[in-house]
């Protein structure tokens, strides 16, 4: 029996690509390559090859997909059985969307986002901030089940670049940035108390 020869590699959330070893020559015949749905049986792509080719890579499919592939080898020379191959497509990658940032004091502020799209395929977000006019960035872990956190140990009256980025399984990461700013504290809360005769004119 003819051993499985088919291979699937770089599987995203709309694409893969497949491979096989030379099967066929160019002189001695041309594939037939199908792609089809699982669930939808009637739906199916097909793709003629020449005899030399070795790979093909489908793009514009579903996330979250099974998809049955056939490569069948016509040759009019050599007898060679069709491959078979079942590839899943990966959860759809998008987000994170719309940073919210909130409960803003002075050395602190509080930033949630809408979470990515694809809750399974996220392995966790990191947040990372630092100073719109330069200085050190700072960056938090937050895991996949979350989607806020709170920055400590920031200044206040300051401007930040707050950036989440989700970070997939596949290796792959998106990002989405805002920006934030801390109440200038100490002034707004209440004027530092003044030693007599400081700053007031003598009547």
């Amino acid at each position: 029996m003819q051993p499985q020869q088919l291979r699937a590699s770089e599987v995203t959330s709309s694409s893969f690509r497949l491979a096989w070893p030379p099967l066929l020559t160019a002189d001695s015949g041309y594939y037939v390559l199908e792609l089809t749905p699982s669930a939808e049986p009637g739906n199916v792509r097909r793709q003629q090859l020449p005899g030399n080719a070795t790979g093909w890579a489908w793009v514009s499919l579903d996330p979250d997909t099974d998809y049955d592939v056939e490569l069948v080898p016509e040759s009019n020379v050599h007898l060679v059985r069709p491959q078979y191959l079942r590839v899943h497509t990966l959860p759809e990658e998008a987000g994170p969307e719309r940073i919210v940032i909130s409960h803003a004091r002075p050395r602190s502020l509080r930033v949630s986002w809408a979470p990515a799209l694809g809750p399974a395929a996220v392995l966790g977000y990191h947040v990372q901030f630092g100073p719109l006019l330069g200085g050190a960035a700072q960056r938090v872990e937050v895991p996949a089940g979350r989607n806020s956190t709170t920055l400590q140990g920031l200044a206040p009256g300051t401007a930040y670049l707050v950036t989440v980025t989700a970070a997939f399984r596949s290796g792959r990461e998106r990002a989405l940035s805002a920006k934030a700013c801390t109440p200038d504290g100490e002034r707004s809360r209440a004027p530092r108390p003044q030693p007599p005769g400081a700053g007031g004119r003598e009547p």
